[in-house]
C-alpha cells in the first residue's frame, strides 16, 4: 500500500505570513511523522492578483524556515490540459454549463441574501434550457456547476465535522472563468486527484469550500482526500490575520534581522508545543510537535508577540 500524500499549496498572490507559516509548518510536521509524501505545488492561476517575484520569494521562505518536500515543485499554470478535460467531462454529463450574467444581474434576479463576503447565492432557476451552454470552449464566460439540493457532509480530522447547504449557500459556483481558466474550486479537486493527494491540511475558513470540492469529486468520479482544517491565526481584532494588522510577513521580519529560531519559537507555541517566547529550531519542532496539543480555538497575533520577534 501506498504512502499517504499531502502537500503544501502556496499561492504567490502574496508574500508568505506568520498565519501561512503556522498551517504550513503544521502540515509539514504531520507530513513527517506520519511518514506522509509531501509535495508542494504553486497555485499561480490568478493571473491578475499574482505578485512578480512572489513564486521565488515563496520558495526561498519555506527554504529558509526549514521545510523540505519531496519531488520538484508543481506550478499549476504550467499545464491546462487536465483541466480542460475535467470541464469537457462536466459538460458532457450535463453538469456545467456558460454563464455570462454578472453580480449585479444575478442579485437582481435573485431574493436570497449574501451568504458571506464573497458569496453570492446563484439560485436555480437561473440555468439555461439550451443544450449549447452545456458545451465547453465559449470564450469569455463563466461555466458553473449544478448544484443538487443535498447536504454535504465534511468529515474532519481536527475541526468538528460539520454539515453544508452548497445549494442553498451558494447554488451553482462558478468552476471556469470567463478568463478561460479553471476556478480555485476545479483547479484544487483536479490537482489533488492527479497528485494522488490523501490528506488535505488547511486554515478552517476553507471548510465550507470542503463541501463545494466534494461535489466535485463526486461529478468527476473521483475519491475524496481525508480534510483536516487547522484554526486561523487572527489579529488583535479578531478577524483573520491579514495586510490590515500591518507587515506580518515572513520575508519582512527576516530582512529585519529576525532568526528564524524566532519565527519557529512563535509558531511552536501557537501550535502548543515550546514556550511563550522561546526561540526553537525546526529540527525541535518536529520533535515536539503532537496534533493532540494543538488548540481547536484561534490564536490571536498579539503586539507583545510582534514585539518578541523584534526584539524589543
Amino acid at each position: 500500500m501506498n504512502n499517504p500524500v499531502s502537500r503544501l499549496a502556496p499561492s504567490p498572490t502574496g508574500a508568505l505570513h506568520l498565519g501561512n507559516a503556522r498551517t504550513f509548518v503544521i502540515n509539514w510536521a504531520m507530513a513527517r511523522k506520519r511518514d506522509w509524501k509531501l509535495l508542494l505545488r504553486i497555485e499561480d492561476l490568478d493571473g491578475p492578483r499574482v505578485k512578480p517575484h512572489a513564486i521565488e520569494e515563496t520558495l526561498d521562505i519555506l527554504s529558509w524556515l526549514g521545510m523540505d518536500h519531496d519531488g520538484e515543485p508543481i506550478r499549476q499554470s504550467t499545464d491546462l490540459e487536465p483541466y480542460r478535460k475535467a470541464m469537457e467531462e462536466l459538460t458532457e454529463k450535463q453538469l456545467a454549463y456558460t454563464c455570462s450574467l454578472s453580480r449585479k444581474e444575478i442579485k437582481q434576479a435573485s431574493t436570497a441574501p449574501h451568504k458571506g463576503e464573497h458569496d453570492l447565492r446563484y439560485p436555480s432557476h437561473l440555468r439555461p434550457d439550451h443544450a449549447e451552454a452545456f458545451q465547453f470552449g465559449a470564450q469569455d464566460t463563466n461555466y458553473r456547476l449544478i448544484v443538487s439540493d443535498e447536504v454535504v457532509y465534511i468529515h474532519d480530522g481536527f475541526a468538528i465535522s460539520r454539515e453544508f447547504h452548497p445549494f442553498s449557500e451558494v447554488g451553482d459556483f462558478v468552476i471556469w472563468t470567463r478568463r478561460n481558466l479553471p476556478a480555485y474550486q476545479l483547479a484544487v479537486v483536479v490537482d489533488d486527484a492527479r497528485q494522488g493527494v490523501t490528506d488535505v491540511v488547511r486554515g478552517d475558513d476553507l471548510q465550507p469550500s470542503a463541501a463545494r470540492q466534494e461535489l466535485l469529486y463526486q461529478a468527476l468520479g473521483l475519491s475524496s482526500p481525508h480534510w483536516w482544517h487547522l484554526p486561523l491565526v487572527l489579529g488583535p481584532d479578531g478577524r483573520r490575520l491579514a495586510k490590515r494588522h500591518g507587515d506580518t510577513r515572513i520575508s519582512s521580519y527576516r530582512d529585519q534581522g529576525v532568526s528564524v529560531e524566532r519565527i519557529i519559537g512563535l509558531l511552536a507555541f501557537w501550535s502548543g508545543i515550546g514556550e511563550i517566547h522561546k526561540e526553537m529550531s525546526i529540527t525541535d519542532f518536529l520533535s515536539a510537535f503532537s496534533l493532540s496539543s494543538l488548540d481547536p480555538n484561534p490564536i490571536t497575533f498579539t503586539e507583545e508577540d510582534h514585539a518578541w520577534l523584534i526584539g524589543r
